[in-house]
């Protein structure tokens, strides 16, 4: 069955960012996001070289086979140009950047994916990660170690196990086959957005009925809501019937540092790289920002992060119990504060059929009173008028004990008259 693909993409610098490292493509059969890590050191070049080389194999193929091989191929001369570009520009020394994408063939569908980017496919309504982030915790999460949640939290979530970059000849990439089906919609992010924006909210975009364009645009809008406190890339890849009209025409289009053409400039000597978009004085002093770092799996980081976790744990749930015990205080002391201002009040009722002035308020909370007899007179209830029985019966408020005092005395005068 011939299928139709309609694909759009979106990237934002965000809210706390001098430069955008991420980079995306939405082209004719290939599709992916490239999230670029080194900080002002390269990862903005890092992810265009990467995606600039991976967008040749923009291509139909002959056999599935033939696809899988020339795009993992180009996955991996990408890497290889980075060591070189490393090589000739040693100032660039730890950059590298993650990629996830996927290239279409017939109705199949190819994935590639190493780092910690992601890929989603929403079919039937049921909204699914199939790409494994190759961190740290998520392999601890993997082993039972911590839990999703956190993970979530966890101050070595940026840690990479796997990354394209100047770090290993033959990096491991993961490559999955997938049939095309219509109504399938696929989005490929980067960490921007799905460590940003809620699941709930990117899962209500994806099974939506909105068009393609909007969609990306939609979450890209929702990681600048929540804070957006990294690079921000979205692709969506919508799978329809060839008759569905769309202003959507097939194109490369390349967006965030991939956009731009990196060149070489001749400075005081000698020669370095950048993007063709100079970046300004301030943002050239300004330290590192991007937390992602790599560092190969080891049993010994894995255990430093665990431990990691166990003391972050420990100190969140000393924090959470000092918190309920402040808050326990804080209403205790609100109660007694209460009950203490209740007995600088007084009333006139009547109590074992006597005039008595009590201390406190008539009012109750369930069983709980506020208020107690302070002072009980030598005059009986019925010997006074029906009127001044039936407002004892409702309670006379007194302003002071003195207040109370006179109104006993008024009730007492009544019965010489």
């Amino acid at each position: 069955m011939a299928l139709k693909f309609l694909s759009y993409a979106a990237s934002d610098i965000g809210k706390h960012r001098s430069s955008n490292q991420d980079s995306g493509y939405s082209g004719y059969q290939l599709y992916f996001v490239a999230d670029g890590m080194g900080g002002h050191a390269g990862g903005d070049i890092a992810s265009a070289i990467t995606s600039q080389r991976v967008a040749l194999s923009d291509a139909r193929y002959d056999s599935i086979d033939e696809a899988v091989e020339t795009f993992k191929k180009g996955i991996l001369d990408a890497n290889s140009m980075l060591s070189e570009t490393v090589k000739e520009h040693p100032e660039l020394e730890g950059m590298g950047t993650t990629f996830s994408g996927m290239l279409v063939q017939g109705d199949q569908i190819i994935t590639a994916h190493i780092g910690d980017s992601r890929i989603y496919l929403m079919r039937d309504g049921e909204v699914t990660q199939i790409t494994n982030d190759h961190t740290f915790v998520q392999r601890l999460v993997e082993m039972g170690r911590i839990t999703e949640e956190e993970a979530l939290v966890h101050p070595r979530r940026s840690v990479l196990m796997r990354v394209l970059g100047d770090f290993q000849d033959d990096p491991e990439i993961d490559i999955a086959l997938y049939e095309a089906k219509v109504g399938d919609r696929w989005m490929l992010c980067s960490d921007g957005l799905s460590g940003v924006v809620p699941p709930d909210v990117m899962e209500r975009i994806l099974t939506s009925n909105v068009p393609t364009e909007e969609a990306a645009e939609l979450l890209v809008g929702e990681a600048l809501e929540f804070g957006a406190p990294d690079n921000v890339t979205v692709v969506i890849t919508d799978v329809v019937r060839p008759a569905v009209q769309s202003d959507l025409e097939p194109g490369a289009r390349f967006v965030g540092s991939a956009a731009n053409e990196v060149v070489i400039e001749e400075k005081r000597g000698g020669k370095i790289l950048q993007l063709l978009n100079p970046k300004s004085l301030f943002e050239l002093l300004q330290v590192p920002e991007d937390p992602a770092e790599y560092q190969p799996e080891s049993e010994e980081l894995l255990e430093k992060i665990l431990a990691e976790t166990k003391r972050k744990l420990r100190w969140r749930n000393a924090r959470t119990i000092v918190a309920w015990l402040l808050i326990a205080g804080g209403i205790v002391g609100g109660l007694y504060l209460g009950y203490l201002y209740t007995q600088t009040r007084f009333y006139v009722a009547e109590y074992n059929g006597q005039v008595t002035i009590f201390q406190g308020i008539r009012e109750q909370l369930g069983p709980l009173k506020f208020s107690q007899p302070y002072q009980v007179s030598d005059i009986p209830t019925q010997d006074l008028s029906p009127f001044q029985q039936e407002l004892l019966q409702r309670s006379i408020s007194a302003e002071s004990l003195e207040d109370a005092l006179r109104i006993l005395s008024q009730l007492e005068a009544s019965l010489d008259e």
